[in-house]
């Protein structure tokens, strides 16, 4: 029998519809693993209920009251799914030794989990989950994810390819990073940051067995634009290099306007100064925009919020 106490963390946000099929299914791997001697008995499943407005809450307290396994804890409101992360996984650091964070939508693989606590065991302290393919995606998400990754990479920032938020991590892990302070939370950038031994293991994303998901275009570009800004200042920088290209550029105009007046050969006309003003415009707001993010990043950090604060717990978690 292993003394490895697993916590499988699972954010919700109204999903009543699709607890009830996923739930048994959790609970099936746990005591599966359990019954093999890979992991403890002590293991828990724990949901964090991020403030959801349907039954999502009533449900894991049933749970909860029914299966000792199952625990959870409720955000006071909601604070996005990466927070909803965090929250678990600072909960569950001294608890277990290991966690395993996953959707509850049943998307992940659940037979995966067997390969990653076989790389912890083989010495691996972080192991991420990551796809196969997007085989299950639509061409626009599947266009503007792989854009994203590779973006990112671009861009100088440690991530892996198509890997979301399946993955497990040590409680050593863990200890090192709730040292990180950070307010604006992008977890899959963050956890290579920290170091130790990684690997992947590869796996079938499925179709969400019931209900919709709650990424909205809106909620992924603003992911998008979090994961940017909190682990890259190349935007920055490329301004700088465009703001020096276009005073060149700008630099040659000059000397070529003022060559031609004085040869007589220049025209009137409003269409290329237009253009020119419109062109040198936009820039010039794009750059105060991005400038404006990393400002805004900055304000946000400066005033060192809770990233979650719990209002509700389930019996079985204060009993434990």
């Amino acid at each position: 029998m292993s003394d490895t106490v697993l916590y499988l963390i699972v954010p919700c946000y109204n999903e009543e519809k699709v607890l009830p099929i996923t739930v048994p299914l959790f609970m099936q791997k746990i005591e599966e693993l359990a019954e093999k001697g890979i992991i403890s008995g002590k293991s828990r499943i724990l949901f964090v209920n991020d403030g959801s407005k349907d039954k999502t809450w009533d449900l894991i307290c049933g749970f909860a009251a029914k299966n000792a396994r199952v625990i959870g804890i409720s955000q006071s409101r909601n604070r996005g799914h990466q927070n909803a992360l965090y929250a678990g996984l600072m909960e569950a650091k001294d608890h277990c030794d290991i966690t395993v964070t996953m959707d509850c939508d049943g998307q992940d693989d659940l037979n995966a989990i067997d390969r990653m606590i076989e790389a912890y065991e083989n010495g691996a302290e972080i192991v991420y989950g990551v796809r196969n393919s997007r085989k299950t995606d639509g061409f626009l998400k599947r266009f503007t994810a792989q854009g994203f990754y590779r973006m990112m990479n671009g861009l100088g920032a440690e991530i892996v390819y198509n890997h979301a938020d399946f993955r497990l991590v040590s409680a050593r892990v863990l200890q090192e990073f709730s040292a990180y302070r950070e307010v604006n939370l992008f977890l899959r950038g963050m956890f290579p940051l920290v170091g130790f031994k990684s690997t992947c293991i590869y796996y079938e994303r499925k179709k969400r067995l019931a209900g919709k998901t709650h990424y909205s275009p809106k909620k992924m570009l603003a992911l998008a634009l979090d994961g940017i800004t909190s682990l890259s200042i190349k935007p920055l920088r490329f301004i700088t290099v465009l703001g020096i290209l276009i005073s060149v550029i700008s630099f040659f105009l000059i000397v070529w306007a003022v060559v031609v007046h004085f040869l007589g050969m220049t025209e009137r006309g409003w269409a290329s100064v237009t253009a020119l003003i419109c062109f040198f415009s936009g820039i010039q707001l794009l750059s105060v925009g991005v400038v404006g993010e990393y400002i805004g990043k900055i304000y946000l950090e400066s005033k060192a919020r809770p990233k979650y604060i719990i209002s509700e717990r389930t019996d079985s978690e204060k009993e434990s």
